[in-house]
């Protein structure tokens, strides 16, 4: 496992994104602290990556790999082979490329994100 070295002090709010990235159903807000993206992921309610990323990435499964916290709701994940895990409020989680993901129940899901920030929800353009 290597090791990661933080070298400065600094905050930055969500509230006061960087980047804002706002599809069908999506908010990802962006902020840079150090050499590090970190991005909030906001679904609401009836949100699933194939609806409402895929049209912006134009791939047929997400590619990103995803390390994250959940802060709320709930979020099912199913890979390409079959794999299936639900995420909740709580959880840490990750997720390997070649997936699709939808939010589940009336709970819209928010978790912040680690390692797929800096390319989740981006123009393929």
């Amino acid at each position: 496992m290597s090791a990661n070295v933080v070298t400065q002090l600094q905050v930055k709010s969500h509230n006061s994104p960087d980047e804002k990235r706002r599809p069908d159903k999506t908010e990802v807000d962006i902020v840079s602290v150090g050499d590090y993206t970190i991005g909030r992921l906001s679904f609401e309610p009836g949100w699933r990556w194939s609806d409402c990323i895929k049209p912006v990435v134009n791939t047929d499964m997400c590619q990103n790999s995803h390390v994250g916290f959940c802060v709320s709701g709930q979020l099912t994940v199913e890979t390409a082979d079959g794999g299936r895990i639900s995420i909740a409020a709580g959880d840490s989680y990750t997720i390997p490329p070649g997936h699709d993901a939808w939010v589940e129940g009336s709970e819209g899901f928010v978790g912040i994100e680690f390692l797929s920030a800096a390319d989740f929800a981006k123009s393929a353009e």
